[in-house]
C-alpha cells in the first residue's frame, strides 16, 4: 500500500483545512487509516482514524470537537477536515493504514504498517 498525503499549508487561526490521504496498491476494505501529527522537537502523536470496513472513527481528545475523518471508498482516499486551527495545531500531519487493527491499538504508531510522506501544517496566529 502506497499513501499520498496531501492538503497542508499555511492558515490563520481559525482557519480551516481539509487534508487527503490517497491510497494506492491496495482497496482499504480492511483497513483502518490514521492521521498522526509531529510539531518541532515532539513525539508523533495520534490524531484520529478510521476503520474503512465499519466506518467507526477514533478522536484523540483534542481532535473530537474540531476534526472531523471520513473515506470515500471510491476514491480509496481519506480525509482529515481540521476546524478552527490553532498555532498549536502545526505540524507534519501523517497518514498511515494498518490492517485489522484491534481497537485498543488504533492510537499507537507502532500499529501501522504503512505511511505516507507528510504533509506540512502551519497555523499562524
Amino acid at each position: 500500500v502506497q499513501l499520498q498525503a496531501c492538503g497542508g499549508g499555511l492558515v490563520q487561526a481559525g482557519d480551516s483545512l481539509r487534508l487527503s490521504c490517497a491510497a494506492s496498491g491496495r482497496t482499504l476494505g480492511s483497513y483502518v487509516t490514521g492521521w498522526f501529527r509531529q510539531a518541532p522537537g515532539k513525539e508523533r502523536e495520534f490524531v484520529v482514524a478510521i476503520s474503512w470496513f465499519s466506518g467507526v472513527t477514533y478522536y484523540a481528545d483534542f481532535a473530537k470537537d474540531r476534526f472531523t475523518v471520513w473515506r470515500d471508498n471510491a476514491k480509496n482516499t481519506m480525509y482529515l477536515l481540521m476546524n478552527s486551527l490553532k498555532p498549536e495545531d502545526t505540524a507534519v500531519y501523517y497518514c498511515a493504514a494498518s490492517e485489522r487493527l484491534i481497537v485498543s491499538s488504533v492510537a499507537r504508531e507502532s500499529s501501522y504498517y504503512y505511511w505516507g510522506q507528510g504533509t506540512q501544517v502551519t497555523v499562524s496566529s
